[in-house]
């Protein structure tokens, strides 16, 4: 019978400068791709949250790099890319009385993207373009994926 769950990993990081870079790069360089990522913070720590290619792999070398993960067990549903179907899905789980503590999402396409947050948008976007990085144009990122 096959598994209807998938492996999740969960990392607290200490809310300071450079520690996700830190968790990323560990992955990185180990060949671990991610899917789907998901970073929730408080004032001193973020609770991370990844889907990754391989994470039993994931967990192992996380550890070996001193830093702490924990496997879980989730769903993760497929729902078309059309307004709605997000809605129509929640309905039926909280019509089921299931309760949900949290949940995050991607779009699978032909790119990925990814949004970040911060005090200094002009300088981020300075500093990517310098790097040879694009960054979506308000308009393209609307209809990214679509």
């Amino acid at each position: 019978m096959e598994n209807n769950t998938i492996k999740q990993l969960s990392i607290f990081i200490e809310n300071r400068e450079g520690r996700l870079d830190e968790v990323l790069h560990v992955l990185g360089e180990n060949d671990i791709n991610i899917v789907a990522l998901s970073l929730a913070d408080t004032e001193d720590y973020g609770m991370l949250r990844l889907i990754v290619s391989d994470p039993l792999k994931a967990k192992m070398i996380l550890k070996e790099a001193g830093i702490t993960s924990m496997v879980t067990d989730v769903v993760a549903i497929k729902v078309s890319h059309a307004t709605g179907s997000l809605s129509s899905a929640m309905h039926v789980i909280v019509e089921a009385g299931i309760n949900v503590e949290y949940m995050y999402c991607f779009a699978n396409g032909a790119e990925a993207s990814a949004i970040l947050k911060t005090d200094e948008p002009d300088k981020l976007v300075e500093v990517l373009g310098k790097s040879g990085f694009a960054v979506y144009k308000e308009l393209e990122a609307y209809n990214a994926n679509a």
